[in-house]
């Protein structure tokens, strides 16, 4: 651990965080070159099997089963993933735990020496997604890890995770998302995902139907492509599931497993990729099928399609695209009756509302809209007019909205309070709708205790 004392610096990490958010003009600012330039600096690298995951849907679920399975398997696994529901040190896993706080700080110092240069070196702009991955990237390259997983931010050439070459990359569902920096179809955006890959390297791609720029990208890097549906299988019935090796990759196989811990359909998808990124490295990192079995039956994740205990029924589930809320639907469809489902919702202006909401809204009988705190969320006012503009909620239709809040807190208070024990209510529309909900942890308890 470095030993900077610089008195300029911040101390605390709520005062880096803040420093980080003043650098660069731009939020988002796609490119490798000056997180590369800081990163060379640093002489950061990681000595130890890495896995990367990127996609639309799916990403940190696939990182929750790979860190379980490994950790089962006695494996110290580091995991970097974001964005964070409720404290910053979320993004950042050692051995299953969030990273102590004093463990980050002298890794924010050091991205901070490194930015400014030494000598004839030109001081770098990195912005803070820029600067708080390679900070959290240094802690994991101490932490001594047997295997690090690391999830892409956004999209994947151009993201900063992809500094660091990949042993094992994983590509989970595309979908349309992020498009004005990311492209208008899935051809688009599947290129950005598949820029994760490496020549020689296994790519997993657990997306049924990839677009075709995935599967190009592959043959043209000479990348080891293993596809669901052809070079590993699943299959399951109500009670279990197994999953299956194509012969020429070795053909293993497990059967009668339980589905895995993490609620929903799409979960037995992100868990079929799982299995098959643990055998593409079974050569460096074997795992027992005890592991498997353990890992997924125990994996844990908030916020997706996180079922809180008590009355009324409390879903958390961080959907924010059509393809998301489209699974989620699904999932809320699959829980049985429910006399009213309340909805406790807010979203970033740039989401594709209408598609959003189109599947859900007919499940939905009252909404509760909030802001969020981010210059780039939608009022509650705004979603308020587009739910309005809806078929299934326009004034008369079957679901209306109930209230507008300042915050998420606040919506959850009014939809409790609103709500019958026997009712369901739905969080969702961001990660930060349901990290409003999430201020002291992951509620055990009733959703009348929670907001009481």
């Amino acid at each position: 651990m470095l030993d900077i004392d610089l008195p300029a610096h911040p101390r605390t990490l709520p005062e880096w965080l803040a420093h980080c958010e003043r650098l660069h003009p731009v939020t988002i600012d796609m490119g490798l070159e000056r997180v590369q330039e800081v990163a060379a600096r640093m002489a950061l690298k990681l000595d130890c099997p890495v896995i990367t995951v990127a996609g639309t849907n799916g990403k940190g679920s696939t990182c929750a089963m790979l860190e379980a399975v490994y950790g089962e398997s006695g494996y110290r696994t580091g995991v970097y993933s974001s964005p964070h529901l409720v404290h910053f040190e979320e993004r950042c896993r050692i051995a299953g735990q969030a990273v102590p706080t004093d463990e980050l700080l002298p890794a924010f110092a050091e991205v901070e020496v490194a930015r400014k240069g030494q000598g004839d070196d030109t001081e770098v702009s990195l912005s803070y997604f820029e600067f708080t991955t390679l900070a959290i990237l240094r802690t994991l390259s101490r932490a001594g890890l047997d295997v690090a997983i690391l999830e892409v931010g956004l999209g994947g050439r151009l993201d900063a995770v992809n500094i660091i070459d990949t042993d094992c990359a994983v590509i989970t569902s595309i979908a349309l998302d992020h498009m004005a920096l990311l492209g208008n179809t899935r051809e688009a955006i599947g290129y950005e995902k598949a820029g994760i890959m490496r020549t020689g390297r296994p790519v997993v791609v657990s997306d049924p139907v990839p677009p075709q720029s995935v599967l190009d990208r592959a043959l043209e890097i000479g990348a080891e492509l293993w596809r669901v549906g052809k070079d590993f299988h699943f299959a399951g019935d109500q009670q279990q599931w197994g999953w299956a090796m194509h012969p020429s990759h070795g053909g293993r196989r497990y059967s009668g497993l339980a589905y895995p811990a993490l609620r929903g359909a799409n979960q037995l998808v992100n868990a079929s990729g799982v299995l098959a990124a643990v055998e593409a490295l079974r050569s460096r990192l074997p795992v027992t099928a005890q592991a498997v079995r353990n890992g997924l039956a125990m994996v844990e994740l908030p916020g997706r399609f996180q079922i809180v205990p008590g009355t009324p029924t409390l879903v958390l589930d961080v959907a924010h695209n059509p393809h998301s809320v489209a699974a989620l639907t699904e999932n809320l469809d699959a829980m049985g009756y429910y006399p009213t489902t309340h909805a406790v919702f807010g979203a970033m202006a740039d989401k594709d509302l209408p598609a959003m909401l189109e599947r859900i809204a007919p499940l939905i009988d009252h909404w509760h809209l909030t802001d969020l705190p981010l210059a780039r969320a939608m009022t509650a006012d705004a979603l308020a007019g587009v739910l309005d503009s809806q078929p299934a909620t326009a004034p008369g239709g079957k679901s209306r909205v109930a209230g507008r809040h300042a915050d998420p807190m606040d919506a959850l208070r009014a939809a409790v309070a609103a709500a019958d024990p026997a009712d369901r209510i739905v969080v969702f529309g961001s990660f930060y709708t349901v990290g409003g909900v999430l201020q002291d942890g992951t509620p055990r308890m009733s959703a009348k205790h929670l907001v009481s």
